[in-house]
């Protein structure tokens, strides 16, 4: 068995939760997680941690930013700020316009640019009172989203025809694509919602590298050796790992977040011992 994480191109339609269970079936294998969700109604990269050790680094890799090809519709909105909700036509509304390419650019140059408060769609898997937001949009129930900070460094038109705008973007993690079509839209009074979502990285890792859920094989997983190559890292000997498979301590002076090697394998997250000492403890053991 090969642990490690797998690059899996979703097809629009299936939840993340549905891609790890082609994968599950495509491998025979439980032991299946994503790293962060893409929509149903959204395409591209979706990296899965296989294997039972993969799973435990997942909380290494939060909050990797993003890149997107969106295709946004100008000239409506969207009560989900996507295709899937109730469109609303607004291109005959008093004081609504239809921008030229300039108008495009600047708003995004001057609004959509750098670190900027957005607020997620209510149609969202964001917590409110400790419900999803979603759950309580179904039912009616307006409610009152929390805005946050993030942010987008970069935001590239690639075509535009109006009603028709395709951007790349580079964002921060729990950024909101739809809100981002929305918000323009908005600012340029013209109406928008997102038509169209495309993940095409994650990190450092692009989608041209993914394969398809149920094409999945086992030689598609790169190897946990490779996925933590990057971190900071020192070589133990065979006492002192097998210290730490047992959970003790080991006399070494290190950095928390410093990863244990023995053989070739990364075997155990380290952090200093509490107390103190020039010891270091596994914080997780792989």
């Amino acid at each position: 068995m090969r642990h490690g994480f797998l690059l899996i191109d979703k097809p629009r339609g299936p939840t993340s939760h549905g891609a790890v269970a082609m994968v599950r079936r495509a491998l025979v294998e439980r032991d299946v997680g994503h790293l962060g969700t893409l929509d149903p109604a959204a395409n591209g990269l979706l990296v899965l941690a296989v294997g039972n050790k993969a799973l435990k680094v997942i909380e290494f890799f939060s909050g990797l930013g993003k890149e997107y090809v969106a295709d946004i519709r100008f000239g409506a909105v969207s009560s989900t700020y996507d295709s899937e909700g109730a469109i609303e036509n607004v291109a005959t509304k008093p004081g609504w316009i239809e921008p030229d390419k300039g108008h495009v650019q600047r708003a995004i140059d001057q609004r959509f640019t750098g670190k900027i408060e957005q607020t997620p769609p209510s149609h969202s898997a964001v917590h409110v009172a400790g419900v999803r937001a979603y759950e309580l949009a179904r039912k009616g129930i307006d409610v009152e989203m929390p805005k946050r900070t993030v942010e987008i460094s970069e935001c590239t038109v690639l075509s535009y025809s109006y009603p028709h705008l395709r951007v790349r973007v580079r964002v921060s993690s729990g950024t909101y694509i739809r809100s981002l079509a929305h918000d323009l839209g908005d600012v340029l009074r013209c109406g928008g919602y997102l038509e169209n979502l495309r993940r095409t990285k994650v990190g450092e890792w692009d989608v041209d590298k993914a394969v398809t859920p149920d094409a999945a094989t086992w030689t598609d997983v790169l190897p946990l050796k490779d996925i933590l190559a990057g971190f900071q890292r020192i070589d133990v000997t065979a006492e002192e790992a097998e210290h730490l498979r047992h959970g003790r301590k080991i006399k070494r002076e290190i950095s928390a977040g410093t990863w244990a090697w023995f053989d070739g394998l990364p075997l155990a997250v380290l952090v200093p011992a509490k107390d103190g000492s020039q010891m270091a403890q596994p914080r997780k053991v792989l």
